[in-house]
């Protein structure tokens, strides 16, 4: 399987390779899909000073393909499960894609000309 690129980022917490890996693995998946994508960027955040006083992670992706870009982000209070639902989140937007492109092309609607074409002999 081929390695695709992906800008992996980190605020307020350090990357170790093991996260980097984790996020690589996770997101092959949407290459499945269309592999069309331009970037993936992928940025993972620790909030410590949220107004539940609980420590959050936060895990936003951003996803360019042609067309419009994918944007979501996820919040819990671990961060493997915070990167899990934000690449559940961009799967179910790049199938909601894709079979609305099948059914726009299985939707053909006939043209109407409005003038009269004269036939040629």
């Amino acid at each position: 399987m081929k390695q695709h690129d992906v800008i992996i980022s980190g605020l307020n917490m350090d990357l170790t390779d093991a996260i980097k890996n984790i996020v690589q693995a996770k997101v092959e998946k949407l290459y499945e899909h269309q592999e069309n994508i331009v970037r993936m960027r992928v940025e993972l955040e620790y909030d410590s000073h949220n107004k539940s006083h609980q420590k959050e992670f936060i895990a936003k992706g951003h996803l360019e393909v042609r067309g419009n870009d994918h944007i979501c982000s996820a919040a819990t209070e671990d961060l493997y499960k915070s990167i899990d639902q934000m690449v559940q989140k961009l799967d179910r937007m790049l199938r909601r894609r894709s079979r609305l492109q099948r059914v726009k092309r299985k939707d053909t609607h006939t043209v109407e000309i409005p003038a009269i074409i004269p036939k040629t002999v």
